[in-house]
């Protein structure tokens, strides 16, 4: 069991001895604190903030941090308060405190929006001081080391919740040696057959593997002194949780993954990791496109290391990382090397400041992210980044997730040259919006001033920060459309009462706004535009009581005019595609806003029972855009006659957007085409245009 004069011996190998003492000055203070409280286990509790700071020691971290964290439990469990701890240890320690504390109740049991909102919270903290994550993975580190006490139940959710959330946290902070300890002692915890079956396992292996280990590393050691390099080879142990990931999403079984054997080497210098890099290839053969430099081009978390694969005797796979002291040094303790190395380690300064970046782009998200849920899902795809490394025109390197497309990187550029792009050079190239990115590659983004987000970009995207803008440019998009449909409905019904909007007196719209819970009056119109008010009801509210020279049994009123431009609070649905000329109904659907049908639609029955939802609706003259139809068509099975109709339906200047094939019999073969078209004119001219061919016995709209 760990005791504070261990824990002052510790940190006086690298802190000053007034520092060391206020640190033993914070335990005594703690331990009177939480004087009679114990742990699960039944051991006093003080013995757990001491655990959690001698981790943190262990990382030569700062001495307000390890005072944090002998205190991160007195806000939450004493009657100590934050001026007090301001008072007795500074204002830096009683903010980390208090940000940790804030964290405690992060409950993967909770609800999904409960669980996203103290996630949010997590990331806040995180913003104000960085060191406040820190705290909170050795608090995590320290409960895990100690599941045990718990009930099987609580251990499994606690489990992963570290596997899901704090892991990958560590990981995007380049904090290796806490997120191992963290998968390994999760993964034991979440499915302990299965950790026991996979541990035995590679106990078996590393018997029979020592010799085949032994001889590769003198061959290394051997192969440096012929070349008079200097650097330490270590053997690299597999982790179990890392064998099961592999296992798993590979489909691998547990003798292939196993059949790789690691090495380490490090060197002094950036000049000698490239020397002996040339050694350990003129030793082994390199295998083709496995190395990697994250020297020149660090991860997203600063960690910087060379990587290569190597073909060794009898074609075993050898893996290699070469790198310096303090990269090894950064590669383990991520942004908390930052601290060892204040007086100057580049590494670990970059791999904080990559920290803050990420922290910066994840508030960014916030701010733009609808509600909790879906900021979590923009975090969660932002912790598990897999790089690619592409150049902007100017030679700027830009790191991306794997899989990232052109609008990606459009988006990781600006947001605004995002939101205006219409394609992408690829290497000179022209090349469409949805390409995918590929390491190496020039990548050049063409705008346009009128050019707008398409909605159709969240299928292929896969940056949080390029998803969450879409959404949030989508969102106002609908919300600006919404009120000015919500707007013309509502003058629509209140052309009954004879009264206009701007007619009725403020007093009453402001009494109207406070019964529906709303504060502004363009609130409550988008409300009615997306369908989740009905104006009918609105206007009933609205129109003043005795309102001198209106009559309430009024004729109708006049149609709403369909222009076209009313955008995403309009839906045209699958079932009828109507067009404009098309004699049309329409409801209001919540979230939805207005729905228009064919007037011939057989779906419309069921809605036949709310007439209060039903609004009057025909098309304006001359409309706006391209729109669905369908089209069947009963073809003759021959070769080459689906590219025949495809090409008579371009020449109409329309669009395919989707074709399904069922073959009816041996000889005939009925075709299904979804096109867009500008209305029922434009159709006609389409079907006209299929009949004569041969090939087609019979073509016409459906629904």
């Amino acid at each position: 069991m760990y005791g504070i004069n261990d824990l002052c011996n510790l940190s006086s190998t690298y802190l000053e001895p007034n520092q060391v003492e206020k640190i033993r000055d914070s335990f005594e203070y703690g331990a009177i604190a939480h004087e009679g409280q114990t742990r699960m286990s039944g051991e006093p509790y003080i013995q757990h903030p001491l655990e959690v700071t001698a981790i943190l020691a262990n990382m030569h971290m700062d001495h307000e941090t390890l005072i944090a964290a002998m205190l991160h439990d007195v806000l939450e469990d004493t009657p100590i308060s934050k001026e007090d701890l301001t008072e007795k240890f500074g204002s830096e320690v009683s903010e980390i405190v208090d940000g940790v504390s804030k964290l405690t109740h992060l409950e993967f049991e909770s609800q999904a929006a409960k669980q996203a909102e103290n996630f949010r919270k997590m990331m806040m903290a995180m913003s104000s001081d960085i060191r406040v994550i820190l705290v909170k993975l050795a608090d995590r580190t320290h409960n895990m080391r100690t599941l045990g006490a718990l009930n099987p139940e609580k251990r499994r959710r606690i489990a992963r919740e570290t596997l899901e959330i704090y892991a990958p946290i560590a990981q995007r902070l380049g904090m290796n040696s806490i997120r191992l300890e963290l998968e390994e002692l999760g993964f034991s915890a979440l499915y302990p057959n299965r950790y026991k079956v996979l541990t035995n396992e590679v106990k078996k292996a590393r018997g029979n593997r020592k010799e085949i280990v032994t001889k590769n590393r003198n061959a290394i050691k051997r192969r440096l002194r012929q070349e008079k390099l200097s650097g330490d080879v270590i053997g690299r142990e597999k982790h179990v949780y890392s064998l099961y990931k592999k296992m798993r999403e590979n489909h691998l079984s547990f003798s292939e993954v196993f059949d790789v054997y690691g090495f380490r080497i490090i060197v002094d210098s950036v000049d000698m990791c490239y020397r002996v890099l040339g050694a350990v290839h003129n030793l082994f053969k390199p295998v083709p496109g496995k190395f990697k430099d994250y020297i020149a081009i660090p991860k997203s978390n600063g960690y910087q290391s060379l990587h290569t694969v190597l073909f060794g005797p009898h074609g075993v796979p050898i893996e290699v990382q070469i790198r310096t002291r303090e990269m090894n040094e950064v590669a383990e303790a991520g942004i908390a090397a930052h601290w060892l190395y204040k007086t100057g380690g580049s590494a670990a300064n970059n791999a904080h400041k990559r920290a803050r970046d990420w922290l910066k782009r994840i508030l960014e998200m916030q701010q733009q992210a609808g509600n909790s849920e879906e900021f979590l899902e923009h975090v969660k795809v932002d912790l598990f980044p897999d790089e690619i490394y592409v150049f902007t025109p100017t030679g700027e390197i830009l790191e991306l997730p794997r899989g990232a497309t052109a609008v990606d990187f459009a988006y990781a550029i600006h947001s605004d040259i995002g939101d205006s792009c219409v394609t992408a050079r690829i290497n000179r190239r022209l090349a469409p919006l949805k390409a995918e990115l590929a390491t190496g590659q020039t990548v050049e983004i063409v705008t346009a001033p009128g050019a707008k987000p398409n909605p159709a970009w969240l299928n292929f995207v896969v940056t949080a920060k390029a998803r969450s803008q879409i959404r949030h440019f989508l969102k106002n998009l609908k919300e600006d459309e919404a009120k000015v449909l919500g707007q013309r409905m509502l003058n629509r019904e209140l052309e009954r009462y004879e009264i206009e909007l701007d007619q009725i007196p403020k007093r009453r719209i402001n009494s109207v706004l406070k019964e529906f819970g709303l504060k502004k009056i363009d609130s409550l119109l988008i409300q009615i535009g997306l369908g989740n008010r009905l104006a009918t009801i609105v206007a009933q509210h609205l129109v003043p009581d005795g309102f001198k020279g209106i009559s309430k049994t009024s004729s109708s009123s006049s149609p709403l005019i369909i222009k076209g431009t009313e955008g995403m609070v309009l839906t045209f649905p699958k079932c009828c595609y109507p067009l404009p000329g098309d004699d049309i109904l329409a409801y209001v659907s919540a979230g939805r806003g207005i729905v228009i049908h064919r007037k011939s639609c057989k779906n419309l029955a069921e809605f036949r029972n709310h007439p209060e939802k039903w609004v009057d609706v025909e098309w304006e003259d001359e409309v706006e855009g391209e729109y669905k139809a369908e089209i069947k068509i009963e073809n003759s099975n021959q070769r080459g006659a689906l590219a025949t109709i495809a090409t008579a339906i371009a020449n109409q200047n329309a669009s395919i957007e989707d074709v399904t094939m069922s073959e009816d019999d041996g000889k005939t073969v009925g075709i299904t085409f979804v096109i867009t078209v500008r209305d029922r004119h434009h159709l006609a001219q389409v079907i006209k245009a299929l009949r004569p061919l041969k090939s087609v016995s019979k073509v016409y709209r459906s629904g």
